[in-house]
């Protein structure tokens, strides 16, 4: 079978992993869900494609031939002769249909609590929402229901989800993908979507739906997306000067830490003013919810018990903007866009908190409406501005919650994006969603003819005060990694000190360089006792050359493992 991520969560063949797949399960995600016999028999015949055997769902408000679509409204549902062209490029690939997902009704919404099939929980604490619109979808893969599912993004509702549920969330640049056999929201800014476990997989999926479709009006001809293979030296991020967390200092620190991990990569920050983007997001549910009535406004007029209080609350305030208004804001938007554009010219992505904070179920019932539009903050302008996005994880706030990180950049580089997002998530150690199952490595190999790979632990890693010595000699940086489980860290001074143990150790965060075996040696003389260069063994059982301690040097030192890294201990450390 395919070799995506989500292979290794199963058996040794394809019907294995669906089998295993089907064992699972998550509260309120399926809107229908095919028998397990159908499914196998569906494999049976599948084409050998680049996605064969791998069970995959859709957001129920994408058209799948003879099964309901219901938009999260029963009374709205209809059964479609034929299936949306993405999914019938799915099916092509060899990939296998399981069912279809619950949603924020009509895609209106960013919570995954407006639907009669149930409120959708994030897999990590069913306290706390998923997400939405696409809030099933992401949980879904999150679970390891399915190895990927396709969700539509408008205003964030393909990464909202993702960063609520610790999966990869991939919004395509504006017509890549057809919205034909798609339930429209806002047609001219609805983009199907992808969640998945890894960028990778992600970006599989992607190749296979994305294309022009002379049926669909808003499909645009673009080049293939293929990943790039991104240096992040070599790449500048815009972050935003001003941010904005409603108070929410976990997510704060989790986004401070997430671009420290980018620095530690070799990404150049160059602080934005991000008002003009946030101002363009803004109009998405002033006068633009007229477009998301055009679509809907009859059955809600003819049906108005039928549809969610707050859906329906959200759609008729089209009525109160007029044509006018909505020409106002057209033109407001060129004018927002022509203040953005510059900024691109110092600047290759845009790296932002994907949600300012998260809810509970029950704060988004008592608060639905400010509730939403605060999760969409730093989402909503996407589309608007015709940028192609991806949301990554990126950390787990100290009571477990995900937290996620959205590269952003103009239409057409959905293929740099996925090059970036690839080597940010492998670089986090993070387990995919919530399968407890390592991210595959984009690793290096350990050692080669051209030099050895130094562990670097604390002050020789980047923005420490010996980075310059690894400098000096030509070190290399190729990626950030962990150590094996057999390890504490202590605080010596000015510089921490990693320790092997027998028992009770931890994986602790670890920068790789390439290094001359030269430079090693003259670099092992400047380290003084008892600090020293030994074999480290890295998480996935690679042994490398770091920085150790003598452990009689660490007794009575403050064990320091439990923050994870020497930068997350000084930033903790700091008044």
């Amino acid at each position: 079978m395919t070799d995506l991520q989500f292979a290794s969560l199963g058996g040794p063949d394809a019907a294995d992993v669906i089998r295993t797949a089907y064992a699972r399960d998550a509260p309120h995600v399926w809107t229908h869900r095919r028998p397990l016999d159908d499914v196998l028999r569906d494999l049976e015949s599948a084409p050998n494609g680049p996605l064969y055997g791998i069970p995959f769902s859709v957001k129920d408000n994408i058209d799948v031939a003879g099964l309901p679509t219901t938009a999260a409204c029963p009374d709205f549902a209809y059964v479609p002769a034929v299936s949306a062209p993405v999914v019938d490029r799915l099916l092509a690939a060899g990939a296998i249909l399981v069912g279809k997902n619950n949603l924020d009704q009509f895609a209106t919404g960013l919570t995954g609590t407006r639907s009669p099939y149930g409120a959708c929980a994030t897999p990590f604490d069913a306290r706390y929402i998923s997400g939405g619109s696409s809030s099933g979808s992401a949980v879904a893969v999150a679970a390891g229901l399915v190895g990927f599912s396709i969700g539509t993004d408008t205003a964030g509702s393909g990464r909202v989800p993702a960063a609520l549920c610790n999966v990869v969330g991939l919004k395509p640049s504006r017509g890549l993908v057809s919205t034909r056999g798609i339930v429209p929201a806002c047609p001219s800014l609805d983009c199907p979507s992808v969640f998945a476990l890894n960028v990778g997989d992600a970006a599989a999926v992607l190749a296979v739906i994305e294309g022009q479709d002379p049926g669909d009006p808003w499909s645009v001809a673009r080049p293939p997306s293929t990943v790039e293979d991104v240096s992040l030296s070599n790449v500048r991020l815009g972050v935003p000067r001003e941010r904005e967390f409603g108070g929410d200092r976990e997510h704060a620190a989790a986004y401070a830490g997430a671009l420290a991990r980018l620095s530690g990569l070799g990404a150049t920050l160059v602080p934005i003013d991000l008002e003009p983007f946030l101002a363009a997001g803004r109009l998405l549910y002033g006068p633009w919810v007229a477009e998301r009535w055009t679509g809907l406004g009859d059955f809600v007029t003819a049906h108005p018990g039928s549809v969610h209080p707050v859906t329906r609350q959200v759609l008729s305030a089209a009525r109160n903007y007029s044509a006018a208004e909505a020409f106002g804001a057209m033109h407001r938007l060129r004018e927002l866009r022509a203040r953005t554009e510059p900024v691109w010219a110092d600047i290759d992505a845009l790296a932002l908190p994907t949600v300012p904070t998260t809810y509970t179920i029950a704060e988004v019932h008592a608060n639905p409406v400010r509730s939403n539009a605060f999760l969409g903050y730093y989402t909503h302008f996407a589309n608007l501005l015709d940028l192609a996005a991806l949301a990554v994880p990126a950390a787990f706030t100290p009571n477990g919650l995900p937290v996620g990180l959205s590269f952003l950049a103009p239409a057409g580089r959905d293929g740099f994006l996925a090059g970036i997002g690839a080597v940010f998530h492998a670089a986090t150690g993070l387990t995919t969603g919530a399968t407890g199952h390592a991210l595959a490595p984009a690793a290096p190999p350990a050692a080669g003819n051209d030099g050895a790979v130094l562990a670097v632990v604390g002050a020789h890693r980047r923005g420490q005060p010996l980075h310059h010595q690894l400098l000096a000699r030509g070190a290399v940086l190729i990626g950030i990694d962990r150590t094996a489980p057999c390890y504490r860290m202590f605080q010596m001074g000015d510089r921490p000190g990693l320790v092997r143990v027998s028992d009770g150790g931890a994986g602790v965060e670890v920068e790789l360089y390439r290094v001359a075996a030269a430079d090693l040696g003259e670099l092992l003389v400047r380290i003084p006792a008892p600090l020293g260069l030994g074999s480290v063994t890295l998480a996935d059982g690679r042994t490398v050359v770091g920085f150790l301690a003598e452990s009689y040097a660490v007794a009575g030192r403050p064990d320091i493992t439990g923050y994870g890294s020497w930068p997350a201990y000084l930033s903790a450390a700091v008044p």
